[in-house]
């Protein structure tokens, strides 16, 4: 059973660490790239990777959501219960910043943009709010880190 509880803990860090290395990607790689997007180009540099993205993580969200359920049920009578409750909180507030924000704006995309002024502002209103998810998974990764390297501390000292 020990060995499922940390393989638990290690497939919540694995996730964080995809969105964590996706999210970088984006902000170090794709958003400088952005002011060069034209109506007549942006759809086949877009589109199709967030459409398989979102396939991807929306499946990924729901296993951390399972795995954060069983990592608080194995800490509730600890101190250690907060670093599962708040990387649940982390995650469910990217997940309703993608769901009720972002989203938007990957459809209007995905629709076909034809004006580039309309382009311009749904792109930087797009890379504003994946800046802002891009923290919060940052938070995550560092919530999941900051716990294996407490128990490593706790295993050294025992």
């Amino acid at each position: 059973m020990k060995k499922l509880l940390t393989l638990n803990k290690v497939i919540l860090f694995a996730c964080a660490s995809m969105y964590f290395g996706t999210g970088w990607s984006l902000v170090l790689f794709s958003f400088p790239g952005a002011p060069e997007l034209t109506p007549n180009n942006y759809y086949m540099q877009f589109v199709p990777q967030v459409q398989a993205a979102t396939q991807f993580f929306t499946y990924m969200t729901m296993l951390m959501m399972v795995c954060c359920v069983i990592f608080i049920i194995e800490e509730w009578k600890t101190s250690i219960k907060w670093y599962p409750i708040i990387f649940l909180v982390l995650v469910i507030m990217a997940t309703s910043l993608t769901i009720y924000f972002i989203f938007e704006y990957n459809e209007q995309m995905a629709a076909g943009i034809t004006d580039p002024a309309i382009l311009k502002s749904v792109l930087k209103k797009w890379m504003n709010l994946n800046t802002i998810r891009v923290s919060i998974w940052t938070l995550q990764w560092l919530v999941m880190g900051i716990y294996f390297f407490r128990a490593d501390l706790k295993l050294k000292h025992a």
